[in-house]
């Protein structure tokens, strides 16, 4: 049995606790940490994007070092119309992310291949016996219980497809929902990389988790080949199944995430309830951890719960319209809610995608004509819809 005494321990090396870890390297470099993977690797296996108008200079400061690529606006496609927007763009692989954190922290800092088998707000125990003695525990690990939470899911498979040509796409496709609406709304999420390597995604808004990759997989191969690309290979592939929250009860879900730890990521709760996206929240809560830093781990837990808490109150709008998404659009018309969204002014749009809507805003994305039936909004919105469902990964089934 060994011991590693830290200032900080953070277990879970994605991207919340990847961040906390820079944040904490680059802002307070007199601290020792420790972060801890149960993967042989930093990061997952992901692509991760973010608007430039997401994050402040500090922010962009810490991403810095794990973009792969830039453009300097972006697109979507629906049936009714396309838009081409300024707004810049960026994509982080996991792969660099994994460079940045062995880049900025010492080889004693980083601990891979750890499964953590308990923990409090001191102290860690590993599968191997270690024994980890911290001042501060920050538990970064993921989700750990959605029974507490209501909506549905965004799942996705990824590709990143090499061609024998180029492919003449010049910014990213946000959104292609000109393919055909199945299971949910579905489109097509496109990165251009090089000029003859790019990233194609089919995702959905799925009243189900299940994914079945092979099929997924298929119908990527043949929108590149719509689109008149030949693939001459697959650099890699990803899947994943997210949340999109439409209401729940905070109180039982953090009593579930674990013991009275700090806590960071989705097992915290901080991500976008709309589009299940954790990037801009990951920032500002690594930088937020920085200014607490010197908290022993019982202070920083209660500071964590007080963040998670506020953003998920702030959140009660975005829920409302995940409510509105699944419960007032029958799902091959889930699409109208995102293209008469997108016709709004581009400012407002980057606001929604950072979660930092006004009051304005608010107003605005749910006045004139609805994309959705008025009688169903109106239930949904009183509380008189149906019973939205349980968010439970049990049963699904992944390939």
């Amino acid at each position: 049995m060994s011991a590693r005494p830290c200032d900080i321990a953070i277990l879970g090396g994605g991207l919340a606790g990847g961040l906390i870890a820079l944040a904490l390297a680059r802002h307070r470099p007199d601290l020792s940490l420790l972060l801890t993977e149960q993967d042989t690797h930093f990061g997952g296996n992901h692509v991760w994007s973010f608007f430039g108008s997401d994050v402040g200079r500090d922010g962009r400061a810490l991403l810095a070092d794990a973009v792969e690529a830039a453009w300097p606006g972006y697109e979507v496609r629906f049936p009714a119309f396309e838009r081409a927007l300024g707004t810049s763009y960026y994509a982080m692989t996991s792969e660099r992310f994994d460079a940045a954190l062995r880049a900025a922290l010492p080889a004693s800092a980083l601990l891979t291949g750890a499964r953590v088998l308990a923990a409090d707000a001191r102290s860690a125990t590993l599968a191997d016996g270690t024994q980890i003695a911290a001042r501060a525990v920050i538990d970064a690990r993921g989700i750990r219980n959605l029974g507490h939470l209501t909506g549905g899911w965004q799942k996705f498979v990824g590709r990143r497809l090499k061609l024998s040509v180029p492919h003449g796409v010049d910014r990213p496709i946000i959104m292609d929902a000109t393919v055909e609406q199945l299971d949910g709304y579905r489109f097509v999420y496109v990165l251009p990389f090089a000029e003859d390597e790019i990233f194609i995604e089919d995702t959905y808004y799925s009243d189900s988790a299940t994914i079945d990759q092979d099929v997924l997989s298929q119908r990527i191969d043949d929108y590149a080949r719509r689109r008149g690309w030949t693939i001459a290979g697959v650099v890699s592939e990803e899947q994943g199944v997210l949340p999109v929250v439409s209401g729940g009860d905070f109180d039982a879900f953090w009593r579930s995430t674990g013991k009275d730890m700090a806590r960071a990521g989705a097992r915290a709760g901080l991500f976008h309830a709309v589009t299940s996206y954790s990037l801009p929240d990951a920032v500002r809560y690594a930088l937020a951890v920085v200014r607490r830093a010197d908290c022993g781990g019982e202070e920083l837990a209660r500071f964590s719960e007080d963040y998670a808490r506020k953003h998920w109150k702030r959140s009660s709008y975005l829920r409302q319209l995940t409510a509105m998404l699944y419960g007032a659009a029958a799902p091959v018309d889930r699409y109208k809610v995102l293209e008469r969204f997108y016709r709004l002014d581009e400012k407002l749009v980057e606001r929604f995608y950072a979660g930092r809507s006004t009051a304005f805003d608010k107003i605005r994305i749910l006045s004139g004509k609805p994309p959705v039936p008025v009688l169903a909004a109106m239930r949904v919105l009183g509380g008189f819809g149906d019973k939205p469902q349980a968010l439970s990964l049990a049963g699904t089934r992944t390939k």
